[in-house]
């Protein structure tokens, strides 16, 4: 029987491309037929079809790329569709300004104006250059999460330490959240609580009760969207508020200078007393902690429209001077308003007269904007945290995305767990001091560093200067783990006396 058909050559392949015509949007697309040879000589042994830029399909790594690798995505879905570069920068930069930002008034006040100030826009370089070595490579290898690149460069059990590093940091930031949202509102043993302000005493004054409603009424609905890039309009509330928390903060300070209400600041370090010395040892730390966001580097990169290594780049060079910029001004208006007196947690202060016009509204503005900024913070940094716990506990099974009930699940047992930590801990100081001294110098400048010089080596694609920097980096970042957990051990040490 005669057919219309004839039989495709075993040593062709088919090239799909699909054709749409704006002039008819309703009509279903064309799609065109190419047969293409093998070429013997390009490798068709390896039992692999080769697509038309290059690369393969298996799970190594990729050794037509070359030096062209930066045009390649984490994962090629084919969809154009995501948040664009204004999301992704507010998503990114929601991920760094969180708590972090309410120490580095403190930590100013240990290190002085000039030295902090530089470390500040140190800390921020480096940040940015280790976010884009983490781009680059996990371009390189296919990656599309922290814990794979991390497997690629340095075995399966780094990729798990990596992520119980991520586990634990983001449980840590997350339980910061929610001591700061408690102190605030319910008021400490030296501050008042907003409601105490407004309302007098009452049942508000029950911190752990008032978190809880925080947790069920305002987080959970919010942890509960299942992508990032739902979260970009939320995002960038929260960056307007953090704005607004600076702008008034630096107000109030530019007015009590003019007045001359201002104590002169110091300028370099204290190393005048032990105690003062200890702080110095786990000051760095907390900056740094203050500077992580690599977790969510590859799922703000994986949701952005037209993903390139080199708009992600753009991303994290726009939100760098953001962050930095916010913080010094944060830094150096807090720590000139408080003087000796700033808080570990700077909006603590923010309870007493100020000493200018409209002094209590402006602190209502201050510390209850910031509430909300952290309540929008939350459920950017619960996404990483939930992805990688599934990652951990799941591996294998379907993605998060296909499975509405395990993300719920996760979601509610994550908030119970945090909401208990929260409880436990005294203090963000404390938990800055850990976090920072361990996973949160891992996570954001040793395992990119290294990540770097071992697929650098392997591909041969780092130039000298990055070899050096990423070197320079992971030397600085290990020196300043160990001071910290050496500053952390006196300081428990010479609580305990």
């Amino acid at each position: 029987m005669n057919s219309a058909y004839s039989s495709i050559p075993k040593r062709s392949y088919l090239e799909l491309q699909s054709h749409n015509g704006s002039e008819n949007l309703r009509s279903p697309p064309i799609t065109h037929v190419n047969l293409v040879p093998f070429d013997d000589e390009e490798g068709v042994g390896n039992g692999y079809l080769h697509s038309s830029n290059g690369v393969h399909n298996d799970d190594g790594f990729d050794e037509d790329l070359g030096p062209e690798f930066d045009n390649h995505p984490l994962i090629d879905t084919g969809s154009k569709t995501g948040s664009g570069i204004s999301g992704a920068v507010f998503n990114l930069t929601t991920t760094i300004i969180g708590a972090g930002i309410m120490a580095l008034p403190a930590a100013m006040k240990v290190l002085g104006l000039v030295l902090g100030i530089f470390v500040i826009i140190l800390m921020g370089l480096l940040s940015e250059y280790s976010v884009e070595l983490l781009v680059k490579f996990s371009v390189l290898v296919k990656a599309s999460s922290y814990g794979e690149v991390v497997q690629h460069a340095l075995g399966r059990p780094a990729k798990v330490i990596s992520e119980i590093f991520i586990i634990v940091n983001n449980a840590g930031v997350l339980i910061v959240y929610l001591i700061i949202m408690g102190d605030v509102m319910s008021g400490s043993l030296n501050h008042i609580g907003v409601f105490d302000q407004w309302l007098g005493h009452g049942v508000w004054d029950h911190r752990k009760l008032l978190i809880l409603v925080i947790v069920v009424l305002l987080l959970a609905p919010l942890c509960a969207l299942e992508r990032i890039e739902s979260l970009s309009l939320t995002s960038a509330a929260s960056v307007a508020l953090a704005v607004l928390f600076v702008v008034v903060a630096c107000v109030i300070a530019f007015i009590k200078l003019v007045e001359g209400k201002i104590e002169s600041p110091r300028i370099g370090p204290d190393f005048g007393s032990k105690k003062a010395i200890l702080d110095l040892l786990v000051v760095v730390p907390i900056m740094t902690n203050a500077y992580v966001c690599h977790f969510n580097v590859q799922p703000i990169y994986n949701e952005l429209e037209g993903r390139t290594p080199q708009k992600m780049n753009r991303v994290g060079r726009i939100t760098t001077v953001i962050c930095i910029v916010v913080y010094a001004f944060t830094s150096v208006s807090g720590y000139l308003l408080f003087g000796q007196g700033t808080e570990s947690d700077v909006l603590t202060n923010f309870d007493k007269n100020l000493g200018i016009r409209f002094s209590s509204e402006l602190n209502y503005i201050v510390r209850v904007g910031y509430i909300f900024h952290l309540v929008l913070v939350f459920p950017v940094v619960h996404f990483s945290l939930r992805q990688t716990v599934d990652a951990l506990l799941f591996e294998g099974s379907a993605p998060l995305l296909e499975s509405r009930k395990r993300s719920l699940g996760l979601t509610a047992v994550l908030l119970v767990l945090i909401y208990f930590g929260s409880t436990m801990i005294p203090n963000i100081w404390t938990a800055f001091k850990v976090t920072g001294a361990t996973t949160a110098v891992s996570l954001g400048f040793i395992f990119p560093s290294l990540i770097a010089l071992r697929l650098g080596q392997q591909r041969g694609c780092l130039s000298f200067g990055e070899k050096f920097l990423s070197r320079l980096m992971l030397v600085f970042a290990i020196l300043v783990g160990v001071f910290g957990m050496i500053g952390n051990i006196y300081s428990i040490e010479s609580q305990s006396e």
